[in-house]
């Protein structure tokens, strides 16, 4: 079983960037595919990025495409999300999950999949 541990979320103007950490203890890394989803006051939790477990795939959803950039470390048991022009509408809580996988293609864009959770970073950006 893992666990997850967010970091690197604060308070940023628009335009500006933030580079989100998830730092992974308790179970084989390398065996899960990472997923960032996001969640604001009122909405439903959404799709940000997602990345295999061996990290050569990568999905984004369209409101961060060309934004945001999503990568992973296995050496170390991180993944990061990397925001650059960073909009108001980005505002939301965002967490860092894990999906164990024996396929080195699978990596879900919906969130079900995913049985672990971290407990979320606050990312706000102001206009």
């Amino acid at each position: 079983q893992v666990q997850l541990v967010e970091s690197g979320g604060g308070l940023v103007q628009a335009g500006g960037s933030l580079r989100l950490s998830c730092a992974a203890s308790g179970g084989s890394f390398s065996s899960y595919a990472m997923g960032w989803f996001r969640q604001a006051p009122g909405k439903e939790r959404e799709f940000v990025a997602t990345i295999t477990k061996n990290g050569a795939i990568t999905y984004y959803a369209d409101s961060v495409k060309g934004r945001g950039t999503i990568s992973r470390d296995n050496t170390k048991n991180t993944v990061s999300l990397q925001m650059n022009n960073l909009k108001p509408e980005d505002t939301a809580i965002y967490y860092c999950a894990a999906e164990r996988t024996y396929s080195t293609y699978r990596a879900s864009t919906n969130s079900a999949p995913y049985a672990y959770w971290g407990q979320g970073t606050q990312v706000t950006v102001s206009s």
